[in-house]
């Protein structure tokens, strides 16, 4: 079945929810109910609050509006006659106000097999021709959400259910089977149960608290991250967390973008302001002294911690937050090098990615939207650049037309996790604002004074969003790499103690992070607790181990590896962690 196709029989069911509910809640009050990816919701302002507990009942009264085989027909009517027959209904009047002089009003009308009128909506529609096209065993409501008319939180608050509708009851159980997997990978849940963060509403929504799992983590990423940073010609740098109100009327963000920063502050009665991009510091360390065409490229990478307002109501664990440290860099470079450049960093995009075990990846090319900035002839020349090095890549892509910044075209990478989910994560972008702004300049070979090009460049977006999508992936089960914890040590008795802190001291002398499970509980129940910790490796340790020198492996999913000696399985573990295999 087509998307098209699937799009309209969700929009029809959702049609059908929405005469179910207004048949059981008379005073129901009807705003907008489109399809959406995967399913369908409904907003209403209803007479009483509804829980999960009267969905089935709603399920119910859908099924016999389908059994009664309604006709979908479409009906265009003037403005007046459409104001007539919505009058009382303020969110339809709202809509219908809101539509331009000329535009066509349709209603699509729900009529049984008498001709009746049974329901009526405004709509653009499509939907199917008759109800007897939805299968009945094929939908189901998910949930009931709170959500703001239009958007707006000063406007009602209305009452949103939401539902999912298929072709056939069957894709409908695997997408039910689809969320329950979700559901198990929910990196907030994963988070709290593996002890990798917290967030606490009391203290500042939307800002994260790293636990020690988590800083171990992340201290391994941005080991990781910063020598790949060196390796690849990158200069690391470290920025101040305010600016004053200069630099960010300077930058255009005052201007632009001052809604998602926080309220200035006084400072020796100047105002400062948190920063919400690092890109301006990077700038001002550029003006520090005159560059040539030979000091170019500069590469310059710094995990900055940014803070930008989002409303709370779309704050979501580690996905969007408030504050956030952004795998960031900056490229400067002259028009020349334009081209290897954007190369360079689409490669190691990738290298990064697969490095994660990320490899369905696609790429998408932005252009020049009608509003923006610079010269054709320096859009034309980035684009063509980005376009070359996506081609040379061997990706998959698709253009977006008109999607850029107003300051300059960009490469988004969206990767595909172990759910087929796709996440937009990396992102390569022109700025030709930017270095107008700061007036950047270099020397160029004929001895003039020219402006650089300036690329701005995050690899794995933020940390935070990084984390959020890495736990979900791998469904907490990371590669040992990057586990918090890589080996437990279990004395299978308290008499084997001793040699369990002699095989857990040499462990960590080799730079492995190591737990000692040294408690009264048995043997299974630390074995247990370690798998629900998802521990890579457990090292089982008694008589025969400790008159041996060696140690008895099993790994997290409940497979065995032959007996060791203490050293070879430290080298075994080492080589792991050293070439990030992503396999134990």
């Amino acid at each position: 079945m087509s998307k098209e196709r699937l799009a309209t029989i969700r929009h029809s069911v959702s049609h059908v929810m929405a005469q179910a509910v207004t048949r059981l809640f008379p005073g129901t009050q009807v705003a907008i109910g489109p399809s959406i990816d995967n399913g369908f919701y409904y907003d209403f302002l209803l007479p009483r609050p509804i829980t999960a507990e009267d969905l089935p009942a709603i399920e119910a009264e859908m099924k016999k509006i389908i059994d009664e085989k309604q006709d979908f027909v479409r009906v265009v009517v003037s403005r007046e006659e459409a104001r007539k027959r919505f009058a009382g209904e303020p969110f339809k009047l709202e809509l219908i106000d809101e539509l331009p002089v000329d535009a066509e009003i349709s209603i699509y009308e729900q009529r049984r097999a008498d001709g009746s009128l049974a329901w009526a909506d405004l709509c653009r529609g499509p939907h199917v021709a008759n109800t007897r096209e939805i299968n009945s065993a094929a939908f189901k409501l998910m949930n009931i959400a709170g959500a703001y008319w239009r958007g707006d939180e000063k406007r009602p608050m209305l009452s949103r259910i939401y539902g999912t509708a298929w072709e056939t009851p069957k894709d409908l159980k695997a997408y039910l089977a689809f969320l329950e997997e979700v559901e198990k990978r929910d990196h907030r849940r994963l988070g709290k149960e593996l002890d990798l963060y917290s967030i606490h509403e009391e203290a500042g929504a939307g800002l994260i608290y790293w636990h020690p799992n988590g800083g171990r983590m992340r201290v391994a990423l941005e080991n990781f991250w910063r020598a790949e940073h060196y390796r690849n010609g990158y200069e690391i740098l470290y920025t101040p967390h305010i600016g004053k109100s200069w630099l960010w009327e300077t930058s255009g963000h005052l201007g632009f973008y001052k809604e998602n920063m926080y309220s200035s502050m006084e400072i020796d009665q100047q105002d400062y302001y948190v920063k919400p991009m690092n890109c301006p510091f990077h700038i001002m360390i550029y003006k520090t002294r005159g560059h040539s065409y030979r000091d170019l490229p500069l590469r310059w990478a710094e995990l900055g911690t940014v803070y930008r307002y989002e409303r709370s109501g779309v704050l979501h664990g580690l996905l969007r937050v408030r504050g956030f440290t952004q795998d960031d860099a900056h490229i400067i470079c002259t028009p020349d090098q334009v081209m290897d450049e954007i190369k360079e960093v689409l490669r190691f995009s990738l290298f990064m990615w697969k490095t994660f075990g990320f490899k369905d990846i696609k790429a998408y090319l932005a252009t020049r939207p009608e509003k923006s900035v610079g010269e054709q002839e320096r859009w034309d020349r980035a684009t063509t650049a980005l376009r070359g090095a996506i081609e040379e890549s061997g990706l998959p892509w698709e253009l977006d037309e008109g999607g850029g910044a107003f300051y300059g075209p960009k490469i988004d990478l969206k990767i595909k996790d172990a759910l087929g989910r796709e996440w937009q994560m990396t992102t390569i972008q022109f700025d030709f604002n930017l270095p107008e702004r700061f007036d950047m300049t270099f020397v160029d070979k004929d001895g003039q004074q020219k402006r650089p090009y300036m690329v701005h460049r995050a690899l794995l977006g933020s940390l935070e969003r990084f984390f959020g999508v890495m736990i979900e992936h791998f469904g907490g089960a990371f590669p040992v790499w990057i586990a918090p914890e890589q080996v437990a040590v279990i004395p299978v008795g308290e008499a084997f103690n001793d040699y369990a802190k002699k095989v857990a001291g040499e462990l960590k002398a080799r730079e492995l992070r190591v737990s000692t499970e040294l408690g009264e509980e048995r043997m299974n129940a630390k074995i247990r607790d370690c798998q629900g910790r998802k521990i890579p490796y457990m090292v089982v340790v008694g008589q025969k181990e400790a008159d041996e020198g060696t140690v008895s492996v099993r790994l997290r999913d409940g497979r065995q590896l032959a007996p060791m000696k203490l050293a070879e399985f430290a080298d075994y573990v080492s080589g792991k962690v050293a070439s990030r295999d992503l396999e134990l």
